[in-house]
C-alpha cells in the first residue's frame, strides 16, 4: 500500500483500489499531486470532524476539513453527462425528453446480480427450531385451504430476486405492475396479496427504422435480451424477434413517479430516442392518484442526413403475471376511441373466481403519427398469427393493416395458449427533425376481492364506473392529461430538487422510496359497503350486501366484536361526544343463543363529504399483512405529508378497532399456545389479510395484545396527525380510542411506578429480540404517549384525563432515567447494556409533533452521538446504516438475528431524530449508509425493492418493505408543516391547568407558523389537505 504523508498533522492518502476503511485524517494544506485518491473520513475521540481529499479537474489534490458527509458537499455525484452525451441531452430537451439533473441512473448493460438472502446462524436456528416447525405446519394448513400464510419463509421463488427493479407503473391502490430498469414488465400485483415476480417477456417496446428508400433498416426490441429462454433457434415466439440492443449506449434515469430511458444511437446511430414513463402520483390529488394507468412518451431526434420512417411497437400479453395467460378464456378486441386514441382491449378472465381484468394498450394518433393494431397474435403456430409473423410484418411495412380496427372480439383463448396484442405508431422524422409519439396502458380491475369473501369497489370507480371497459376512458384521459400530471409533479418536486443545501443522493432517493406506495400491494377502495360472496357446499355462489345477510349466517362465525364503553367527553363546542357504537349494537344482535356473535361489518368507514375511501398497504410483499401498525409508525410520515386524508382514514380504522374484540381462537406460533384474535383496548398488529377491517391480526407468531409498543404508537400517531392537520373533528372522533389505549396499558405497570415493563419475550416490533423489565424502546414510547395524551386531552377539554396522564408521566419519567440512563445513553433493558439504535423512538415523535422534550437536551444529544459513533460508524466505517444493537465494547450485538441486523427504516428514523435535534451532518452521514448499500452502484442492488433489513455482509431480509418510507420523516424534520396546532402552553413538569377551549378556537384552529430549520427553508412537506 502506497502512502503519502503531509506535515502539520498526520495525513493518510490511500489509493482508491486499496481503500478499505475510513481513517483519521487532518489536513492543513493541499498535499502534492499523487495517485488517484479515495475520500477518507475520520473521527476524533472528542469530535467528529470529517475530512476529505478529492481530485480537481486540473488534476491537483485539494483537501479540507468540514463537518459532515462528503456527499453532502460534492457538487454533482450523479450528473447526467456521465451517462448521456451532452449533445444528446440538448437535442432531447425540447419536450421533456432529457432526463433530469437529479435522478437515480443505470446503464442498460449493467449486470443485474442475484440478491443474497439472509441466513440464520447455527445457534439462532436451534433457538427458532420449534417456531420454524410450527410456521411450516401453519403454512401447509393455509395452503390446503387455498390461502397464503402471512409469513412463509419456506417457498422459493422461481424467479430469483435480482438487482433489476425500476419505477413501478400507475397510481395507488388499483393493482400495480413494476418495470425493471432494462425494460421488462414484472412484479404483477393485480390480485390483492399476490405478487407474480417473473417478467412477461412478450410485453415490450420495439422500434423499426427505414432510411434511404428502405435500403437501410434497423429493427430491435428496446431492451437487452439478457433473459433465459430467448433466442431459441426455430422459435416462432418472441425469440424470433430482433434482440439487438446491447445497452452499452442506453441509460435509465429514475425520479419517481417518472423514469427516462435514453437510447443514444441504439439501434440506429443517427437516431436519438428518449422514452419517458409517467404515472399519476400527485400529492393531495385523491382522484388522479388512484388511476391504474401509465403513459410512455417517446421523443425522437433524427441527426442523420436522410428522413427516417420510424415505427414504434408496443406488444402486450393477455396476462396478469405468472402463468395466468395459460388459464384460458381470454379475449382481445380493437377499439377506435375519441381524439385519435386507438388500441386494443385485452379482457382477462382470472382464475379462482377473482374479478376480471381488462387491459387497454393504446397510442395517440396525430397529424404526423399513424396508429395501427394487430388485435391477436400468439407465441406458437396454433390458432393465431405467430409472434414471428407479426415481427416480419413490422420489418417489411412498419405498420399493420388499417382494416384490423374492424375486427370483432377474438374467440376465447384455450388453456396453454398465450394471446397477445400489438399497437404500432408510425411517423416520418426529417433530417435534424424531432417528433413525439405517445403510448398509454391502463388496467381496469374495478372489483377487489379478498379470499374470505368480501368484495369492494376500487377508488377509481367513483370517477370511471365499475365496467372493465372503462380502460378505454382511462387510457384516453391519460394520453390527454399527462402534460398536466408532469406540471403538478414538478411543482411538488422542484423545491426539494433545487435546494442546493441538500445532499444530491438524498434528493432523488427521497422520491424514489415512494415506489412502495404503488408497488407495496396497495388497495384503495371507494369507502362504500362491500358485497359478500358466500360459497355453499355445492359451490354455487351468490352475492348480497354483507350488511343484509341472514342472522343464521352469523352463527358459524366465532367472533365477537364488543364496543368498549368509554365515558363521553366534551368537545370544543361544549357538546357531549358519545363513543362509537358498533354495528352489532345498532342492529340489536348482541346475543344469538349461547354462541358468540359477530358484529356485522363492524368497522364501517365514515360516510361524509370528505370520504376518500379506505386504504391498505402491505407490511411487505413477503410479509402479507395489511397496514402493519408498528411499521406504519415509521412509514406514515410519507402519507401524512403527501396524502393526509389517507393517513387520517387509516388512523380512524385503527381507532374503531381499538374498541372491539374478536374472541375467535388463534394458535400462537412462538410457543404453540392458544389466544384470542383481538383483545378490547389493544391496538391490532394489522388490519388482517384475508378479510381486512373485519378479521384483524393476521400476524400470529406472538400474542400482540401483550405487545408494549402498539398502543403508545397509536397515541403518538394520532396526536401528531391531529396537530399537523388541525382536524378537530378527527381528534374528537378518535379520542375515546386514545383513552382506551392508555387505560389498557396500565396492566403492564407491574410494580405501580407508572412505567410499563416488558415481559421477557419479544413483545414489540423487534419480534425476535427479547426484552426484560423496563426497556429503552417501549419505555420511551410510553413516556411520549403519556405526554401526547395529556396535550390532546387539554386540547379537547378533557381535564380529568389530562391530569391522569400528567401524574403518570411525572411518576414514570424519573424511574425510567434512574433504571436505564448510564451517563451516555439508555440501556437496552433492565438486563442488557446494548446500545439500541431505536432507543429514542418516543422522543422522535415528541419532537416531530412539537411537544416538550422528554429528557434534557444534553442527554438526547449524548445518546444520539453514542449511537452515531457506535451503531453507525463502527459498522463498515458508517457505510451501511445503523445496526440495531451494539455492545459497549464496540462489537455488534449478536444476541439474536434482529439485534445484528441493520433496519433501513429505523436508520432513516434515527436520522430524522438527529435532524430534529440539530445534528444535521450526523443525520445525513447515517442515512447515506442506506443509499450506499441499497441504491449506489457499489451497493448490493436493492433499488426499488428496499428491504426491511440487511446484515453487515449485505444479505437482505424481506424485500419491498414498508418501513423505509421513513425517509419522509427526515423531510418532515427539515420542512415541517406550514401550520401545526401549537402544543398547549404547558410545562409537563408543573401543575397542569386545563380548560375547555372556547368556540373561537375552533375557527382559527389555534394554528401557528412553524419556524423553518435554518438551513432548509423550503416548505415542501405540508399538510394542507
Amino acid at each position: 500500500m502506497s502512502l503519502m504523508v503531509a506535515a502539520f498533522f498526520d495525513v493518510l492518502v490511500v489509493p482508491s483500489s486499496e481503500f478499505q476503511e475510513p481513517r483519521i485524517v487532518v489536513l492543513d494544506s493541499p498535499p502534492s499531486v499523487g495517485a488517484s485518491c479515495q475520500v477518507i473520513a475520520g473521527f476524533g475521540a472528542n469530535s467528529w470532524w470529517r475530512c476529505f481529499i478529492f481530485e480537481s479537474e486540473l488534476g491537483h489534490l485539494f483537501a479540507g476539513m468540514v463537518i459532515g458527509n462528503i456527499f453532502h458537499f460534492k457538487e454533482s455525484s450523479w450528473p447526467p453527462e456521465e451517462y448521456v452525451n451532452r449533445t444528446t441531452l440538448k437535442l432531447l430537451d425540447f419536450d421533456g425528453g432529457a432526463p433530469p439533473k437529479y435522478a437515480w441512473r443505470r446503464r442498460l448493460n449493467s449486470h443485474a446480480n442475484r440478491l443474497k438472502e439472509f441466513s440464520v446462524t447455527f445457534m439462532e436456528a436451534v433457538r427458532m427450531l420449534r417456531l420454524g416447525v410450527r410456521l411450516w405446519s401453519y403454512a401447509r394448513e393455509e395452503a390446503s385451504q387455498g390461502r397464503k400464510a402471512p409469513i412463509n419463509p419456506f417457498p422459493r421463488e422461481k424467479c430469483k430476486p435480482s438487482a433489476s427493479q425500476g419505477v413501478p407503473l400507475g397510481g395507488m391502490g388499483s393493482g400495480s405492475i413494476s418495470r425493471g430498469f432494462r425494460g421488462e414488465f414484472k412484479h404483477w400485483q393485480i390480485i390483492p396479496g399476490s405478487c407474480e415476480t417473473s417478467p412477461i417477456m412478450a410485453d415490450q417496446f420495439s422500434i423499426f427504422i427505414s432510411r434511404d428508400g428502405g435500403n437501410k433498416k434497423y429493427s430491435s426490441v428496446l431492451a437487452p435480451g439478457h433473459h433465459e429462454g430467448l433466442r431459441k433457434n426455430g422459435d416462432l415466439g418472441i425469440s424470433s424477434w430482433d434482440w439487438k440492443l446491447t445497452g452499452q449506449h442506453s441509460t435509465y434515469h429514475a425520479l419517481f413517479p417518472r423514469a427516462w430511458t435514453v437510447y443514444d444511437g441504439e439501434p440506429d446511430p443517427d437516431l436519438k430516442i428518449s422514452c419517458r414513463q409517467i404515472s399519476p402520483f400527485l400529492p393531495h390529488d385523491y382522484r388522479e392518484s388512484s388511476l391504474p394507468t401509465v403513459v410512455f412518451v417517446y421523443t425522437l431526434v433524427n441527426t442523420g442526413r436522410e428522413r427516417a420512417k420510424v415505427s414504434l411497437l408496443m406488444t402486450w400479453a393477455n396476462s396478469i403475471g405468472g402463468i395466468s395467460h395459460h388459464s384460458g378464456g381470454h379475449t382481445n378486441e380493437p377499439f377506435l376511441g375519441e381524439d385519435g386514441v386507438a388500441g386494443v382491449l385485452l379482457h382477462h378472465k382470472t382464475a379462482n373466481d377473482n374479478p376480471p381484468v381488462t387491459f387497454a394498450i393504446a397510442a395517440s394518433e396525430t397529424q404526423n403519427v399513424t396508429v395501427t393494431v394487430l388485435p391477436n397474435f400468439g407465441l406458437s403456430d396454433e390458432n393465431y398469427v405467430t409472434a414471428k409473423d407479426m415481427w416480419d410484418i413490422m420489418v417489411q411495412d412498419g405498420q399493420f393493416e388499417r382494416e384490423n380496427f374492424n375486427s370483432s372480439s377474438s374467440m376465447p383463448s384455450c388453456t396453454s395458449d398465450t394471446i397477445c396484442a400489438a399497437v404500432s405508431a408510425s411517423t416520418w422524422v426529417e433530417p435534424n427533425g424531432t417528433c413525439t409519439v405517445v403510448f398509454a396502458v391502463a388496467w381496469s380491475s374495478p372489483k377487489v376481492k379478498f379470499q374470505k369473501g368480501c368484495t369492494y369497489n376500487r377508488r377509481y370507480t367513483k370517477f370511471y364506473g365499475t365496467s372493465e371497459r372503462s380502460a378505454i376512458n382511462l387510457v384516453h384521459d391519460a394520453l390527454k392529461n399527462y402534460k398536466w400530471w408532469e406540471e403538478e409533479i414538478e411543482k411538488w418536486q422542484n423545491p426539494i430538487l433545487q435546494n442546493e443545501k441538500l445532499p444530491e443522493w438524498y434528493k432523488f432517493t427521497l422520491f424514489n422510496e415512494l415506489y412502495f406506495l404503488v408497488a407495496g400491494g396497495t388497495v384503495w377502495t371507494d369507502g362504500e359497503t362491500p358485497t359478500f360472496e358466500e360459497v355453499s357446499r355445492n359451490d354455487n355462489h351468490h352475492k348480497s350486501p354483507k350488511g343484509k345477510r341472514h342472522k343464521s349466517a352469523l352463527k358459524d362465525k366465532h367472533v365477537s366484536f364488543i364496543a368498549e364503553k368509554t365515558s363521553s367527553v366534551i368537545n370544543l363546542n361544549n357538546e357531549r361526544i358519545s363513543p362509537p357504537i358498533s354495528k352489532l349494537e345498532a342492529d340489536g344482535n348482541a346475543v344469538l343463543g349461547d354462541e358468540p356473535a359477530q358484529a356485522d361489518l363492524v368497522l364501517h368507514p365514515q360516510h361524509d363529504s370528505e370520504n376518500v375511501g379506505r386504504f391498505l398497504y402491505l407490511e411487505g410483499v413477503e410479509y402479507v399483512m395489511w397496514c402493519t401498525y408498528d411499521v406504519h409508525y415509521y412509514a406514515s410520515f410519507a402519507l401524512l405529508g403527501l396524502f393526509p386524508k389517507i393517513e387520517l382514514s387509516i388512523q380512524r380504522d385503527f381507532a374503531r378497532a381499538v374498541l372491539h374484540e374478536d374472541r375467535s381462537k388463534v394458535k400462537l406460533l412462538a410457543d404453540g399456545s392458544w389466544g384470542i384474535r383481538k383483545a378490547k383496548g389493544a391496538i391490532p398488529h394489522d388490519l388482517g389479510m384475508h378479510d381486512p377491517w373485519n378479521e384483524m391480526n393476521a400476524y400470529n407468531i406472538h400474542d400482540t395484545s401483550k405487545w408494549k409498543d402498539l398502543n403508545p404508537k397509536f397515541v403518538l400517531q394520532v396526536y401528531r396527525d391531529f396537530a399537523a392537520t388541525g382536524d378537530i373533528s378527527f381528534g374528537s372522533e378518535v379520542w375515546p380510542a386514545v383513552c382506551a389505549a392508555i387505560d389498557y396499558m396500565e396492566q403492564f405497570d407491574r410494580d405501580g411506578d407508572g412505567l410499563i415493563e416488558n415481559d421477557g419475550f419479544p413483545d414489540q416490533t423487534y419480534d425476535i429480540w427479547t426484552v426484560h423489565g423496563v426497556s429503552a424502546y417501549c419505555g420511551c414510547l410510553w413516556l411520549a404517549a403519556l405526554q401526547a395524551a395529556a396535550a390532546m386531552a387539554q386540547r379537547l377539554g378533557d381535564s380529568a384525563f389530562a391530569e391522569k396522564c400528567k401524574i403518570k408521566f411525572l411518576k414514570a419519567k424519573p424511574v425510567f432515567e434512574a433504571k436505564l440512563w448510564n451517563g451516555s445513553y439508555f440501556n437496552y433493558d433492565s438486563s442488557s447494556r446494548s446500545i439500541q439504535a431505536d432507543q429514542l423512538a418516543g422522543q422522535w415523535y415528541t419532537a416531530a409533533s412539537g411537544l416538550p422534550l422528554l429528557f434534557d437536551e444534553s442527554k438526547i444529544r449524548s445518546t444520539l452521538q453514542k449511537i452515531f459513533e457506535y451503531n453507525v460508524m463502527k459498522v463498515k466505517g458508517g457505510r451501511m446504516g445503523a445496526v440495531n444493537g451494539m455492545n459497549p465494547n464496540g462489537t455488534v450485538d449478536e444476541s439474536c438475528m434482529q439485534s445484528r441486523e441493520i433496519w433501513t427504516g429505523v436508520t432513516y428514523s434515527l436520522a430524522a431524530t438527529m435532524l430534529l435535534h440539530g445534528m444535521e451532518q450526523q443525520a445525513f452521514a447515517t442515512a447515506e449508509g442506506i443509499f450506499i448499500v441499497g441504491w449506489s452502484e457499489e451497493g448490493f442492488g436493492y433499488w426499488f425493492q428496499t428491504p426491511e433489513a440487511w446484515t453487515t455482509d449485505g444479505h437482505y431480509r424481506s424485500l419491498i418493505y414498508m418501513r423505509p418510507l421513513a425517509i419522509w420523516a427526515m423531510q418532515w424534520a427539515l420542512s415541517p408543516p406550514k401550520t401545526m396546532l401549537e402544543a398547549p402552553n404547558l410545562n409537563i413538569m408543573d401543575r397542569l391547568h386545563t380548560s375547555s377551549l372556547n368556540s373561537s378556537s375552533t375557527h382559527d384552529g389555534s394554528a401557528r407558523n412553524v419556524s423553518q430549520r435554518s438551513c432548509f427553508g423550503n416548505v415542501v412537506c405540508h399538510c394542507d389537505c
